[in-house]
């Protein structure tokens, strides 16, 4: 896959998720080798006023390349300041319109911007004006079911001089309940020439193979599918080559990443911070396992390394 002139391994990439696809995930995500990855989404806002926790989130030491990384915000000034600094340290620069949290959606940035594409494509403008690199845009199919403008604004920004964009087939008002819609996925890919990205759903090779051969996407993103199951990367591919299936980690190997995970963590953001930060990680991987409620319950209350490695092991048997 193509974006522009930054060639892709595959078609397969890494979706953004405030507080997950930071850079210790990512690091384990690129084992198993995505297309692309994204970072976390930045504040345009926070980039305009110098602030020191969003440079973190941009971090991408030890990373291979190409790199996306995402910014949100509806103010035209702070985008395209935003577009000039981040896409200094991007392969591709992406355009947050898709969020639907309550507290980016009260200042008129994610999702709220499906409900004036006038402004967006401002926005959109002036990012493309002002970013050194190509430029992509992910947004949802519309604001809710009376509002639908994932067409619309596939125009609006291929006409703009967008490289790719990503359309998750939800509404705002859906977040992440009922199914993707891949009815409107597949009419932004006929009503556009630029490559489109689907999003949503895709949580092993099944529903990507579904995903392609429905909607025609030149693309998949994985959000939600690549938590605690960061090897599904490997097995799409795997399956989309060969119509095979790898089989899962063993109990032991899944430990060794989990550890890895952890590890890469605590180089990253200190022990403190770390142990806390992966409850949520590890809550994914350990989701199908028998008393994952209970296990999940004993994470949650340890805080050092030692004793969370200690725990981990007596679960998966590996000591």
């Amino acid at each position: 896959m193509k974006i522009s002139n930054i060639n892709l391994k595959n078609n397969l990439i890494l979706a953004p998720m405030a507080g997950i696809t930071d850079l210790p995930f990512r690091r384990i995500c690129e084992e198993y080798e995505p297309g692309l990855v994204c970072t976390e989404m930045v504040s345009a806002k926070a980039i305009l006023y110098g602030d020191e926790k969003t440079q973190k989130l941009l971090e991408t030491t030890g990373e291979p390349r190409p790199i996306s990384m995402q910014i949100f915000g509806s103010d035209e000034e702070s985008m395209g300041y935003a577009a000039r600094e981040v896409s200094k340290k991007a392969d591709i620069l992406d355009i947050n319109m898709g969020c639907p949290a309550p507290k980016v959606v009260k200042n008129g940035d994610g999702s709220k911007l499906l409900t004036d594409l006038n402004k967006a494509e401002k926005i959109i403008k002036e990012v493309v004006k002002n970013s050194s690199v190509p430029v992509t845009v992910k947004f949802r199919k519309g604001w809710n079911e009376e509002n639908i403008v994932a067409v619309e604004l596939a125009q609006i920004a291929e006409n703009a001089g967008v490289s790719a964009i990503t359309i998750h087939g939800r509404t705002r008002a859906e977040f992440y309940s009922g199914r993707a819609d891949l009815d409107i996925i597949k009419k932004v890919k006929e009503a556009v020439k630029i490559p489109v990205i689907g999003n949503g759903d895709v949580v092993d090779e099944e529903s990507a193979k579904r995903m392609l051969e429905y909607t025609e996407v030149d693309g998949i993103m994985i959000g939600r599918g690549a938590m605690g199951n960061p090897w599904i990367f490997k097995q799409i591919n795997h399956y989309l080559k060969t119509g095979e299936k790898i089989a899962p980690p063993s109990n032991k190997e899944k430990f060794e990443i989990m550890k890895k995970h952890i590890d890469l963590a605590v180089e990253t953001k200190g022990e403190i911070i770390a142990i806390k930060e992966m409850r949520k990680h590890l809550a994914c991987y350990i989701k199908n396992m028998e008393n994952a409620s209970k296990i999940r319950v004993e994470i949650n209350k340890i805080d050092t390394y030692k004793e969370l490695i200690k725990y981990l092991e007596k679960q998966f048997n590996v000591i």
